[in-house]
């Protein structure tokens, strides 16, 4: 199995640079997601990988082969790496285990064995073979686009984007399926989103992208919970980012006191909590106030087994945090969802992240 190393990519159309000095070491037999906003140089990330586009500076190697640098590329042809567009893009015209097959060699009869065995391997019936590309639900043919890009025993997988087009639910069993074909195979994969959900539950690895550079990249878990800065924070999920004076393995803050990491200096910060972090109990039991704060509820958003409940925090207002009153939503099950006026005790569990001014 092999690394794909990208050293210090460039790439620009005209004066804009729709990839800057992107660096990335990706493992082999590993999945990593690549995330950002439209137009923060994704899909040209995956173009230049495949070898659809060159970069202007920097290089491109895949198991210590230089794939593409400022003066040479190898064609995409050549690279055996797999392919899946955002639409899957079938042949219209051939049958499903006729794309399947497009491009294999051999006899007629290792073909069928070839393609009956990609057919089991992305959980579809042989008797799928027969039918057209317009016969097939949208999830059924991206699993075709898998099972073709994984015919010729590609040694990457590029995914651009593959289940945006399909509804939520049938997104998350697909992405799940296509996790666990890929592992199956122990094919090296990359994937492009814009969704933050899917790049966080994909893979081993997660990179973001912003205009076209490189902002943070490492292990899901920890860019979500330790983001490089406050943009990153609220595109990964939501966020609730408050001032506060740090001191002695503690932030005070308008919730009142919450963790911060060992040995974090004293001083101003901005710290974050995400909302999993929050919880709320009624007023009237026995509460550490120093480790929290009370409120009062003064909305509530119903959405099923969630509820979103906003509190407006007693004496937050204090000049040290700006001023002003401060209502923070705070997640609840719907059986436990507080009625309007409630006096509630509002507290954060586990440790917030710091952004240092």
């Amino acid at each position: 199995m092999s690394t794909l190393e990208i050293h210090a990519v460039s790439r620009y159309f005209g004066a804009s640079a729709a990839l800057e000095t992107f660096s990335l070491s990706v493992p082999a037999g590993s999945r990593t997601a690549v995330v950002g906003p439209s137009g923060s140089g994704k899909t040209t990330l995956l173009r230049l990988i495949a070898g659809f586009e060159f970069p202007d500076t920097g290089r491109i190697t895949f198991d210590g082969v230089t794939l593409a640098d400022e003066t040479s590329a190898i064609p995409a042809h050549r690279r055996v790496i797999g392919y899946v567009p955002q639409d899957g893009a079938l042949f219209p015209h051939l049958s499903v285990a006729a794309n399947i097959a497009f491009g294999l060699d051999g006899h007629a009869a290792e073909k069928q064995r070839r393609v009956d065995q990609l057919l089991e391997m992305v959980s579809l019936d042989r008797d799928m073979g027969r039918r057209w590309p317009h016969e097939l639900s949208g999830g059924q043919q991206q699993r075709v686009a898998l099972a073709r890009a994984l015919a010729q025993s590609p040694r990457l997988m590029l995914l651009d984007e593959p289940f945006s087009a399909l509804d939520s639910g049938l997104r998350v069993s697909m992405r799940k399926a296509v996790s666990q074909v890929l592992s199956d195979a122990g094919v090296t994969a990359i994937l492009v989103t814009h969704d933050q959900e899917e790049a966080l539950s994909f893979g081993d690895q997660l990179a973001v992208l912003r205009q076209g550079r490189l902002v943070q990249a490492g292990a899901p878990k920890d860019l979500y919970l330790r983001p490089a800065d406050e943009e990153t924070a609220f595109f990964l999920g939501d966020a609730l980012v408050l001032p506060a004076s740090v001191e002695a393995g503690w932030a005070r803050c308008p919730l009142g006191r919450v963790r911060v990491g060992e040995g974090e200096s004293a001083g101003r910060a901005r710290i974050l909590l995400r909302p999993e972090q929050l919880h709320l109990s009624p007023a009237g039991l026995p509460a550490n106030s120093a480790d929290g704060c009370f409120g009062t509820v003064v909305g509530s958003d119903f959405g099923g087994n969630k509820c979103t409940v906003t509190v407006r925090l007693d004496d937050a207002g204090e000049a040290d945090w700006g001023g002003g009153e401060w209502r923070l939503p705070v997640r609840v099950s719907a059986l436990d969802s507080p009625d309007l006026g409630s006096r509630v005790h509002l507290f954060a569990s586990g440790q917030s992240h710091l952004f240092r001014p």
